[in-house]
């Protein structure tokens, strides 16, 4: 049994996600101690139990520990199965994570499935769901997995009450992928999304984005959530290019001008222009288990971005606990860009 230490690296729930899902797709029993002994309140939060849970229901796991706040729990995992699923958090948490967290075991899965989620759909400590379904699945599907999302509910902190479904078709094969060029074409769209809060906050929010940008006023949109769970509002710069599209997101909080909101999420956007690399920091962490696990089949994967997050680092520390496969990390120190490359073993 593989033990690891929830303590090492970012010491949050990075590790007990990717160590859930690569236990699963690789069937090795593993026991996770020190859970998110990082973070100011330790242990499984009610996000996180759903992730356990969800993964094991996936691949028929028997656990022990799986309860609210356990800092160590034992997964021994068996086949894995497609199928119908539900997942509910319960709470705000990300919906996202726990897709994130069971996907791997899905993909690789005998059938295909359809797996309905609820919880966050748009929580600030998590990936929106516009940035799963537009910037890290679409690259999932060029390694051969076919997917799609269809929202049913927007779910935002503190109230949830989101819920969306996830099809997807299994590929035992996963193909290579490459981004390591920076295309010169790219075309922005910016979505601000209001929930139980005014409109005009939302067109605030495009408004200054507008003025500092003089993109188009076809780039832009306002959605308001027609029956909203709780007030919300997230706006999200879209950076999309033939081979990917980047998503950058700023969070309404109260007390905070919708400007202030803008002008924090353009700063994300323009960073990432200047670094003139393919793959933005978050996406970068996303990509890395796909990879890994294209890369054990026997395939060659790449990507360039900007410097590694302590998140990307900790999960890559991961990866090799579990994975025989060989990652290569080379830096580029005038441009600051970090290529990674992930290969199966010579």
């Amino acid at each position: 049994m593989i033990e690891i230490d929830g303590s090492q690296g970012e010491g949050g729930g990075q590790i007990l996600r990717s160590s859930l899902a690569l236990a699963a797709v690789t069937k090795q029993p593993i026991r996770i101690v020190n859970i998110r002994a990082g973070r100011r309140k330790p242990g499984l939060m009610r996000q996180h139990l759903t992730s356990v849970r969800a993964v094991a229901a996936v691949c028929n796991a028997v656990i022990e520990g799986d309860a609210i706040g356990s800092q160590s729990i034992t997964f021994e995992p068996s086949e894995s199965r497609g199928g119908e699923f539900d997942f509910k958090v319960g709470t705000a948490g990300s919906a996202v994570l726990v897709a994130q967290t069971v996907l791997p075991s899905l993909m690789l899965a005998d059938h295909p499935s359809c797996v309905t989620f609820e919880g966050g759909t748009h929580n600030p400590a998590a990936p929106p769901l516009d940035f799963f379904r537009d910037s890290f699945l679409p690259q999932l599907a060029k390694m051969g997995v076919a997917n799609d999302v269809e929202i049913e509910a927007y779910g935002f902190y503190p109230a949830g009450g989101g819920k969306f479904q996830l099809t997807i078709t299994p590929c035992r094969t996963l193909k290579g992928l490459a981004l390591i060029e920076c295309d010169e074409k790219a075309s922005p769209c910016v979505t601000a999304i209001v929930s139980a809060i005014p409109k005009s906050v939302g067109h605030r929010e495009c408004d200054t984005i507008r003025r500092k940008t003089k993109w188009d006023a076809d780039c832009f949109h306002v959605h308001e959530v027609s029956q909203p769970c709780g007030p919300g509002n997230v706006v999200m710069i879209q950076w999309s290019t033939p081979s990917v599209t980047e998503t950058f997101t700023g969070f309404g909080k109260v007390g905070v001008k919708a400007e202030h909101i803008a002008r924090g999420v353009l700063r994300q956007t323009r960073a990432h222009i200047a670094r003139a690399v393919p793959v933005g920091e978050h996406l970068a962490d996303q990509l890395m288990l796909p990879m890994g696990l294209a890369a054990m089949q026997g395939r060659t994967s790449e990507f360039r971005s900007g410097p590694l997050s302590m998140h990307s680092k900790t999960h890559l520390d991961v990866l090799k606990i579990f994975l025989d496969i060989k990652v290569d990390i080379q830096e580029d120190d005038e441009s600051g860009s970090v290529t990674v490359r992930f290969g199966p073993q010579d």
